[in-house]
């Protein structure tokens, strides 16, 4: 449709390009041929050449101006018929487009009428297909109907033999309901027991939630003790060989331990005949400490009986010069023997090494298990401070004691650790000498 338009459109604007270049050939024959024949009608009569120029040029003027106006006429009423044309053209493409459009709407309701066509086409056969069907169901029915008479018999028998056996469900139902009591029963009981367990379960909860810290603390001291793995491992070796070193030590000093024995003997001898001379001495000390003991009331009563003399007798001057007690030189020894007892109260040397290789945290253990019944939770807080594990701690501490004093100080079977009773004294002596010098 637009092809057409446009080349209407053309073909009306190249008309009037034809029609002007003709209408101007026209007009100048017209205006040669006025011209001319005003000219010559006017010059003939008085041969005024002027004169018939003049009229010929008024005839052209005149002619032009008549040409002009009946050609604006035909340009007015060719404009008129053109756009009556192009509205008529107009008005067969709209209806030529009408015509397509319905033709498509045709096309299309045709198709639409084709398919519906074969659609019943095919519901007819579908139809057809289920009637043959239908008809080979109502012969099957018909069979069947015979078998479910046949089997309605048999349900009504089936029937008869249910009512005799729901009478003995419902006696086997009523012994189930006594039975259901009596499990009631054993239920209330078990709830009960439930009930008592309650607390030992919540024991085990938090049991649980102490091993849950636990295991966190061992993943955090896992690098330490592979560590310390490895470096028992190279421990491990350097003690093989020591060990082999050892064997052959062993070996050689086996030659020896019998010149040994026969020599140990000999000193087992002379051991118990010191012991005896020993004894003897003791005794002799008994004895003479006895002695003391009489001399010193006697040495007291002449004392004092000395001083009420010298108190009547000799002037004050001389009292300082007095010798209270002459027996000096023989209380000195014992004064001696006194202070050594006396002095096994302090600190061996083994323990002053013990007390500087042990850290803080480990003594505020030590402290803890000597003054407290049941130190685990100050033992546990400890350990968590210094990333660790009670039991590492007094693995720590054993070990120091087992490196410096060659035995263990803290008993580690039984449930509450506890100290070793023949190192009591050291280790109260160690804690009060550490608290002094703290």
């Amino acid at each position: 449709m637009t092809l057409i338009t446009n080349n209407t459109n053309n073909l009306s604007t190249i008309k009037p390009r034809k029609v002007q270049s003709t209408i101007f050939n026209y007009q100048v024959v017209l205006g040669i041929a006025a011209f001319s024949i005003s000219f010559g009608l006017s010059l003939v009569p008085s041969w005024d050449f002027p004169k018939a120029f003049l009229t010929g040029i008024i005839t052209v003027l005149a002619t032009y101006a008549a040409a002009f106006l009946v050609d604006k006429r035909r340009r007015n009423d060719e404009l008129r018929m053109i756009g009556s044309l192009q509205r008529r053209i107009r008005d067969i493409e709209g209806l030529k487009s009408r015509i397509v459009r319905e033709i498509q709407q045709l096309e299309e309701y045709r198709n639409l009428l084709y398919t519906e066509t074969q659609q019943l086409e095919n519901q007819i056969g579908d139809c057809r297909s289920q009637r043959d069907s239908l008809h080979r169901d109502i012969g099957t029915f018909a069979a069947q109907k015979k078998q479910i008479e046949a089997e309605v018999c048999n349900l009504k028998n089936e029937f008869v033999h249910l009512e005799n056996s729901n009478i003995e469900l419902n006696n086997s139902c009523n012994n189930l309901i006594t039975e259901k009591r009596r499990l009631e029963i054993n239920c209330h009981a078990s709830h009960a027991e439930l009930n008592q367990i309650q607390p030992q379960i919540d024991i085990l909860k938090q049991e649980k939630q102490e091993l849950g810290n636990d295991v966190i603390l061992l993943e955090r001291l896992k690098p330490q003790l592979e560590e310390k793995l490895y470096e028992l491992r190279i421990e491990v070796q350097t003690q093989e060989l020591k060990i082999a070193k050892q064997d052959d030590l062993i070996v050689q000093t086996s030659t020896t331990k019998y010149h040994l024995e026969t020599i140990l003997n000999s000193l087992q001898n002379k051991t118990l005949e010191q012991k005896s001379e020993v004894n003897q001495l003791q005794n002799q000390i008994s004895v003479l400490q006895d002695e003391r003991d009489l001399l010193q009331n006697q040495v007291w009563e002449l004392l004092q009986q000395v001083e009420t003399i010298n108190s009547q007798t000799f002037p004050d001057n001389e009292e300082d010069n007095l010798e209270l007690f002459p027996f000096d030189e023989l209380l000195e020894p014992l004064d001696s023997i006194n202070g050594k007892h006396d002095h096994t109260g302090n600190l061996p040397t083994e323990w002053d090494t013990f007390l500087n290789h042990l850290p803080a945290y480990e003594i505020q253990v030590l402290k803890a298990i000597l003054e407290q019944d049941n130190p685990r939770d100050t033992i546990k807080q400890i350990a968590e401070a210094n990333i660790t594990m009670p039991n590492l701690l007094i693995d720590a501490i054993n070990e120091i004691a087992s490196n410096t004093i060659g035995e263990l100080i803290i008993e580690t079977n039984t449930e509450v650790p506890e100290i070793v009773e023949e190192h009591l004294l050291n280790v109260k002596t160690m804690i009060t000498k550490y608290s002094e010098i703290s």
